[in-house]
């Protein structure tokens, strides 16, 4: 194991040992050469997690407590969307990892993705499609304070389908790492208490931040990574990639029509489970595992909010056409049945 130890002597992440060694003792293939130089490792750690905190203060922003009272007082919307997001994604990714075989690392990247809770970008999608946004604030609100638990627990569950991964998935960091979130959650929910008129600018603020985090980390990642980013732009990761945000977006709409939620409920739950906090996830793929072990793999996250911003945006578009087809036909078919008088002009108003 000398050899493992060598790739990264001088990192920060001596307390991950331990899991590399457990990683490695499967597949020493796993392991990448370094990729990034630690200063420059550094830096988009630092950028992640600057990002990460500006982002769950603006999502604390547009959390409001009387809202999330109201609808823990009637939670049945609630229930099928949580049961949605920590029943479906987890599964799909599951289901994906054994269909395509992936190797170890891919596999626990997956999971991650797959078990991480909904983001602030599902609030933006459910207005665009005219959604409830009181339970679309407390299903994003409710799914990340239950990612404390639920999220280690899932991970624990799925990764005993997997010969290699009871030992790979590092538990502490990832803990450590979901609730060091709820301090900035918890901070844009007293600032929306307390100092409401601050709430939209900061909420504003946080998503320009967010998209232009993205594309920086994004840009310094490929310059650094080179080739080693076609790892991440690989077809089986691509297609798993387009299909997860699919599959919950599908079966988030089938199953609050099940338990006959009303339409916007509906399209809520839909965006609401197709939708990961990919920032929370690039963040604890990067900080929680070591250089050497993860390689360019926490880009995965920023290739599955691309394609789920690219779905989503063609549902919205559909949405649309369809709401303006059929309030042109509805308007047609009234026009035309509408009774006239003899002499040709409309009845009057009863």
């Amino acid at each position: 194991m000398d050899s493992t130890e060598n790739l990264f002597p001088d990192s920060g992440f001596q307390q991950n040992d331990g899991f590399t060694s457990n990683l490695t003792a499967v597949n020493t293939s796993l392991l990448y050469t370094s990729l990034l130089s630690p200063m420059m490792d550094k830096t988009i750690n630092i950028l992640m997690i600057v990002m990460l905190f500006i982002t769950m203060v603006s999502l604390g922003c547009t959390m409001e407590v009387t809202k999330i009272k109201d609808h823990i007082l009637k939670p049945k919307g609630v229930a099928i969307a949580v049961l949605s997001q920590y029943g479906i994604m987890p599964l799909t990714a599951f289901c994906l990892i054994k269909g395509f075989q992936l190797p170890e690392t891919t596999a626990v990247v997956i999971l991650i993705c797959g078990c991480c809770p909904g983001g602030a970008l599902s609030n933006i999608l459910a207005l665009a499609l005219k959604g409830d946004m009181n339970l679309s604030i407390v299903m994003t609100s409710c799914s990340t304070l239950l990612a404390l638990g639920m999220m280690p627990l899932l991970l624990y569950l799925y990764c005993q389908g997997f010969s290699n991964l009871q030992k790979a998935v590092p538990y502490v960091d990832i803990m450590v790492s979901l609730v060091a979130i709820l301090v900035p959650c918890s901070t844009g929910i007293l600032i929306n208490y307390f100092r409401p008129h601050y709430s939209k600018i900061i909420s504003k603020v946080g998503l320009g931040v967010l998209m232009i985090s993205i594309v920086v980390i994004g840009i310094i990642s490929s310059v650094e990574i080179g080739g080693s980013l076609f790892n991440v732009l690989s077809p089986p990761l691509m297609t798993i990639a387009a299909l997860m945000p699919l599959v919950g977006y599908a079966f988030g709409y089938i199953i609050s029509s099940i338990f006959r939620l009303n339409q916007p409920e509906r399209r809520t739950v839909a965006m609401e489970t197709g939708c990961q906090n990919i920032q929370l996830c690039a963040t604890i793929l990067k900080v929680a595992f070591p250089p050497a072990v993860i390689g360019p793999m926490y880009l995965f996250p920023l290739v599955y909010g691309s394609f789920q911003l690219t779905e989503a945006a063609v549902l919205i578009v559909l949405f649309r056409c369809y709401q303006r087809f059929s309030r042109k036909w509805k308007s047609d078919t009234n026009s035309r049945y509408e009774p006239t008088n003899i002499e040709g002009g409309k009845a009057d108003d009863i």
